[in-house]
């Protein structure tokens, strides 16, 4: 049985990567894909799963085989009493043995020990797509989540650059007789307040940027490059591929190797068999001799034996049934949320841009012509522009919760899945 570990190349990719990024001046921009190929160069656990495969290989590899033969020594109708006693060669019954035993399990348990091992490799590789899944998935997340935070801390730029304008035509107004010097403060209390936006902006990136870290390592601290990403989400494609979904695929190898263990449990029902063979040295004046034995189980009392056994393995395989049935049930329910969600999101996204976001910022355009004029007081300024600031951040934000919920349709479903 041959086996082939997906995973060699690793520990190699791992280092080239890591003394790239060590090189001095070493400042390449760090783009999604670029992400991804990192994560799954340095994922701890990606490497652990590939010791895992690497250990259940190896598992496999004497399943079948015969137990180790063993060697028999000793001393067969040794004396302890009469005028030959405590001694080995005066008595013609007295024998030194030596000899082998091989116990030989019957055909069937071998082959299913055989089938047991083969399906535990596969639910190994099994998991291990999963895992691949979950840092490919999660490693997208972080790349969202800090490109999101930064499209934010580059909005508040010019935000500021808008309320220094705010606060030369609030002079102006003052200098004019048209508005009060109270408004003065207005201007700067809105500076102030932007400054505390930002400053929860800047705790959020350092946020952003360790969950990244947290798959890539040190390259989480290069600038960030490229869009959001936008991958097709077509729902009848990602329907009929819910049976693929990695963790639903898993129960295809863990399910075999239960019924292999099921078709092992019945095998204890037939005996299993040894053989021996002895050689047995006497006395000079007699003649050595060789013995050959056989030896055989008796499964008589299965009630109380092997049929317990058979009920617990068939009762295991019911139960895995039971879960999958199940955790199909849960998956087919999130996808159609989360299909959903997407769609909702996707509006969102158009209509803030094409609405909201408008509006908002003609809204801050009259209101501010409106104080010019002498008709409307600061306040009113002030308060279209905090929505016009909110609506751009929540805009960001709702860009990203799409990417996001992109990322989980993509990667369970579009993605293939090797």
């Amino acid at each position: 049985m041959k086996r082939t570990l997906d995973y060699t190349g690793w520990p190699i990719t791992t280092a080239l990567v890591a003394f790239a990024w060590a090189l001095p001046g070493h400042a390449t921009d760090l783009t999604l894909d670029e992400a991804l190929r990192l994560a799954e160069a340095n994922a701890p656990s990606l490497v652990a799963q590939a010791a895992k495969f690497q250990a259940a290989s190896s598992d496999a590899i004497p399943a079948g085989e015969l137990p180790d033969p063993k060697l028999l020594l000793g001393v067969q109708n040794y004396p302890v009493g009469g005028p030959d006693r405590w001694t080995l060669d005066q008595d013609f019954m007295t024998m030194q043995m030596v000899g082998v035993m091989q116990e030989m399990p019957n055909r069937d348990k071998r082959q299913a020990r055989i089938e047991v091992a083969n399906a535990a490799i596969d639910r190994v590789a099994a998991e291990g797509r999963v895992e691949r899944l979950r840092v490919r998935q999660a490693t997208a997340e972080a790349w969202i989540a800090r490109y999101s935070v930064e499209r934010k801390q580059a909005l508040f730029e010019q935000f500021f650059r808008e309320n220094r304008l705010l606060a030369t035509a609030v002079r102006a107004q003052i200098a004019g007789g048209q508005a009060q010097a109270a408004d003065a403060i207005t201007a700067r209390q809105e500076a102030a307040e932007l400054t505390e936006r930002q400053d929860e902006l800047t705790s959020q990136h350092a946020q952003a940027r360790a969950g990244l870290r947290r798959w890539i390592g040190s390259a989480a601290d290069a600038p960030l490059m490229g869009d959001l990403p936008r991958w097709p989400i077509a729902a009848p494609d990602f329907t009929r591929k819910l049976q693929q979904h990695p963790e639903l695929s898993a129960f295809t190898p863990i399910t075999r190797e239960a019924e292999a263990k099921v078709r092992e449990a019945e095998a204890d029902k037939q005996s299993d068999w040894s053989w021996e063979v002895d050689y047995q040295r006497r006395g000079r004046e007699f003649g050595d001799m060789v013995s050959v034995q056989f030896t055989f189980d008796l499964p008589l009392f299965p009630g109380s034996r092997q049929n317990p056994k058979i009920a617990a393995r068939r009762a295991e395989l019911n139960q895995l049934e039971a879960e999958r049935e199940a955790q199909t049930r849960e998956r087919a329910e999130q996808l159609e949320a989360e299909l959903a969600e997407y769609q909702r999101l996707d509006r969102a996204v158009v209509r803030g841009r094409d609405s909201l976001l408008p509006l908002a910022q003609e809204k801050v355009d009259l209101t501010m012509a409106s104080y010019r004029g002498g008709t409307r007081d600061l306040s009113a300024v002030i308060t279209a522009r905090r929505e016009l600031i909110e609506a751009r951040l929540k805009q960001i934000d709702v860009e990203g919760q799409r990417a996001l919920t992109g990322a989980k349709l993509h990667f369970t479903y579009g993605e293939s899945h090797p």
